[in-house]
């Protein structure tokens, strides 16, 4: 699953993903379509864009480690902020490239 507020990176991140294998199930722009997605969608992992327009991706992040789901945090920033509570969870910096998704992605599959 992808969540991701800027249609063209969706679409690129959607692409490198179908290079390396995987299979969108979903795409959200917003927390709240991403919380829909996370109950009536079956996928392995999310990919979340930190900050989404006026938003961050965090209560979905939230939700998806209370329900025992991986994700991976892509954020365009130094890292996330000391205060979200996710110190340890995997981050890949924006821009990144295909080789750099397709590791990020086996590594926290295989956690």
């Amino acid at each position: 699953m992808i969540v991701e507020d800027d249609t063209i990176i969706a679409m690129t991140a959607e692409d490198m993903l179908d290079e390396v294998g995987c299979k969108t199930a979903a795409v959200a722009g917003t927390v709240a379509e991403a919380l829909a997605r996370v109950t009536d969608t079956d996928f392995d992992i999310a990919l979340l864009d930190l900050n989404l327009k006026d938003e961050d991706s965090l209560p979905v992040a939230r939700h998806l480690r209370d329900n025992g789901k991986r994700f991976i945090f892509a954020t365009g920033y130094d890292g996330l902020p000391a205060s979200s509570g996710f110190a340890d969870a995997p981050v890949i910096s924006k821009p990144y490239r295909i080789e750099q998704l397709a590791q990020i992605i086996a590594r926290t599959l295989a956690e």
